[in-house]
């Protein structure tokens, strides 16, 4: 039987907010701002980020990423937000193919190299996955990874998404083409 769950906002309710700031555990999610492009610089050349997304960018793209996001919040097609910690950027975590309609959307997240084992990821998933469910009213967040991206797979189980299966050969990578994790949460599954 259905679970009855409150659905998504309407399409046109993005439109009609700003982007909001999300306050988590000992974390902050922000919109991202102009100056930040140089965090998205280190974020696309640092090796380990790169090894999962295929390409780099320079300063002037880093600006043209950061600029295009409110026009997808617009759009109601994408969100992204900097994670904050400690007053600097320290990672990304973005709705991707956000879906009122259905209530769905797919999640990323990376963080930066000096950040990294503070557990980060996992409390700014977590920050997002929450505002996704109880002030957007998604019914299903949706997130892939490489079967090769263990750290990815530890932070998606640790925060409640179930594994749902492998994509076999999904995504491109530096590498070639790399098998997929499929994670999946619910609104209506317990909280992690």
């Amino acid at each position: 039987m259905p679970s009855l769950v409150t659905p998504a906002l309407p399409a046109g309710s993005l439109t009609s907010i700003n982007q909001p700031e999300i306050a988590g555990k000992g974390v902050l999610l922000r919109p991202w701002h102009t100056d930040d492009h140089e965090a998205v610089v280190a974020a696309f050349t640092d090796p380990a980020i790169q090894r999962w997304h295929t390409r780099s960018v320079t300063a002037a793209e880093a600006r043209d990423w950061i600029e295009q996001w409110p026009r997808r919040w617009q759009a109601e097609t994408a969100a992204s937000w900097a994670v904050v910690d400690d007053g600097a950027v320290a990672g990304q975590v973005g709705l991707r193919r956000i879906d009122l309609d259905e209530g769905l959307a797919s999640i990323s997240y990376w963080i930066l190299p000096d950040a990294r084992g503070r557990r980060l990821a996992p409390r700014s998933l977590t920050a997002l996955t929450t505002w996704s469910f109880e002030t957007l009213g998604l019914h299903r967040l949706e997130l892939s990874h490489s079967t090769a991206n263990l750290a990815s797979c530890r932070v998606a189980q640790r925060c409640g998404f179930l594994p749902e299966g492998t994509k076999r050969s999904e995504a491109l990578h530096a590498d070639g083409w790399h098998d997929m994790h499929a994670h999946a949460r619910l609104a209506t599954d317990p909280a992690a």
